[in-house]
């Protein structure tokens, strides 16, 4: 089994031959692959497909082990049917061989099938420095902190590829990322590395749509409405309303009187003259009924 915080050292002898200066470093072999579910024993296997490192067969490490290769093991997958590549590190070596099992998401981006040929090369990567995501779905949003969900699931990578779409695990729920870009190389290290990450709009998500906010109107037009006639005929002519303008408005006299929750109606009406001592004397002397009656007869005329 490979732990990955324990370095073993390996003393050999490399004859100095331009043959063997040519492929010292280098591991490059084919295996059939197949995702974690298929790997054979009693023990659940679901932190691999948490994470991009692969499972690959004990004669691979003792391979490795003969190469003058840099830690951390690093390598290259590559799918020459669909010309497809990726990158990942290697969680243990404890799989049958000649076989080698990959995360569903890492299948995936190389359109690997069940028992599908991959290349595996061993190679170096720069450490990364910078990079974007995109998460495939708005469901991203819904997490609180994001870039400390990412932090934490980006420990189980050992590198990134730029155009990959990596899954993570986060409270029972598979998100989709999309590596939109890394820095300083399209393929990059991410064990004991201090990088920057910014995230894309996520895949579908629309901005919540902003009302204009509309200039308030102040011109006043009098007398805007169009007349009609009793027989339901339309006046041929239209009005032509005139703006006022503000300053032509002319405000009443406030009411210094006035009191909460009373209401004063005023009425346009003329005020009414003052009562003299005549109109009282006149109002005193009247007497109701006290006219004579009148008769269409004349009188002393017989009918």
């Amino acid at each position: 089994m490979y732990n990955a915080g324990f370095v073993p050292q390996f003393s050999f002898h490399v004859y100095d031959h331009p043959m063997a200066r040519g492929f010292q470093n280098r591991f490059s072999t084919q295996y059939r692959c197949y995702s974690v579910s298929m790997l054979a024993g009693p023990n659940d296997r679901s932190d691999v497909e948490k994470g991009g490192k692969i499972i690959m067969p004990p004669s691979a490490l003792d391979q490795l082990s003969r190469l003058n290769i840099t830690y951390p093991m690093l390598f290259k997958l590559t799918n020459k049917n669909s010309d497809r590549m990726t990158h990942c590190g290697v969680l243990e070596f404890v799989a049958d061989e000649g076989i080698c099992y990959l995360p569903h998401w890492m299948m995936q981006n190389l359109l690997l099938e069940e028992g599908g040929l991959v290349q595996v090369e061993s190679v170096n990567l720069m450490v990364a420095t910078y990079s974007k995501f995109q998460p495939q779905s708005p469901d991203f949003l819904d997490i609180t902190n994001p870039k400390a969900v990412l932090e934490n699931a980006l420990r189980n990578f050992a590198c990134l590829t730029t155009g990959d779409v990596i899954a993570i695990n986060y409270n029972e729920k598979i998100y989709e990322l999309r590596v939109m870009e890394t820095k300083p190389d399209k393929a990059v290290s991410i064990i004991e590395c201090d990088m920057n990450v910014d995230f894309d709009a996520p895949l579908g998500y629309k901005e919540p749509e902003r009302r204009p906010q509309h200039q308030e109107d102040f011109s006043i037009f009098a007398f805007t409405g169009s007349g009609n006639r009793l027989d339901g005929k339309t006046k041929g002519i239209e009005p032509s309303p005139v703006p006022i303008a503000p300053s032509d408005i002319k405000r009443g006299i406030p009411n210094y009187d006035f009191k909460m929750g009373r209401i004063t109606f005023i009425r346009n009406s003329r005020p009414q003259p003052k009562k003299t001592v005549e109109d009282d004397d006149a109002m005193n002397r009247f007497i109701a009924f006290s006219g004579e009656g009148q008769s269409l007869r004349k009188k002393g005329r017989k009918p």
